[in-house]
């Protein structure tokens, strides 16, 4: 069973949700960040299209942070799953940030863990059969090693991460991706639209696990 953490303070938390925001922003130092983001993304779209009974057929992540995952079948799960990529990350944040909030710290470092092991599996060639793995192992040496509340900050940081680098995807580079352009082919919905969907779920997920993260 895992053990009970107490939240850090609302001091702490905003500290290390503002060192990830410059973390996330600034381009020559934002690489981790964008890749970790874009296997939760793509682990989001595997995750759903198997619970609604899709097969997924490969996931391929580059070195650039792009990413694909393939799908077979048709329709409204089909729209689903494709939606859901760009809220997904920001979905997991705003879990974690509960999960954080409960006292349970740790579980959002093994739920990652899972997610990523569950991308691995599916993977294709591509540069994710390195980035992925080391993700998997650097995470679980966190957990494995780490004393002192140290564990505890990661889970803060990662949580931070997913809900900031959520928005700043949405905002960048929604609109031009191929997942708003098969959104406006399946429903005859302008692109934009579905960029502004996912710009304002991220928002909410930012402002509400932000919350949690401060005030518990």
């Amino acid at each position: 069973m895992l053990a009970i953490h107490h939240p850090l303070s609302a001091g702490e938390s905003v500290l290390i949700g503002l060192v990830v925001a410059v973390i996330v922003m600034v381009p020559l130092v934002s690489a981790p960040a964008q890749h970790l983001w874009r296997m939760t993304h793509e682990g989001a779209h595997a995750l759903l299209a198997v619970i609604l009974g899709l097969t997924v057929t490969e996931i391929v992540l580059d070195r650039h942070a792009n990413g694909k995952t393939s799908i077979v079948g048709e329709g409204l799960r089909v729209v689903l799953v494709v939606l859901i990529g760009y809220l997904g990350p920001s979905l997991f944040g705003v879990g974690a940030a509960r999960l954080i909030a409960l006292g349970y710290p740790i579980a959002v470092l093994w739920l990652l863990v899972v997610l990523l092991v569950g991308v691995l599996f599916l993977l294709r060639r591509s540069f994710g059969l390195l980035s992925v793995p080391f993700a998997i192992v650097l995470l679980y040496l966190i957990i494995r090693y780490s004393h002192g509340g140290a564990e505890t900050v990661a889970a803060y940081a990662l949580t931070w991460l997913l809900l900031v680098a959520g928005v700043r995807a949405a905002a960048a580079h929604s609109i031009r991706s191929s997942e708003a352009q098969s959104l406006s082919g399946r429903t005859h919905l302008p692109p934009h639209l579905w960029a502004l969907v996912w710009l304002l779920g991220t928002l909410a997920a930012l402002v509400i696990g932000g919350k949690l993260l401060i005030a518990g």
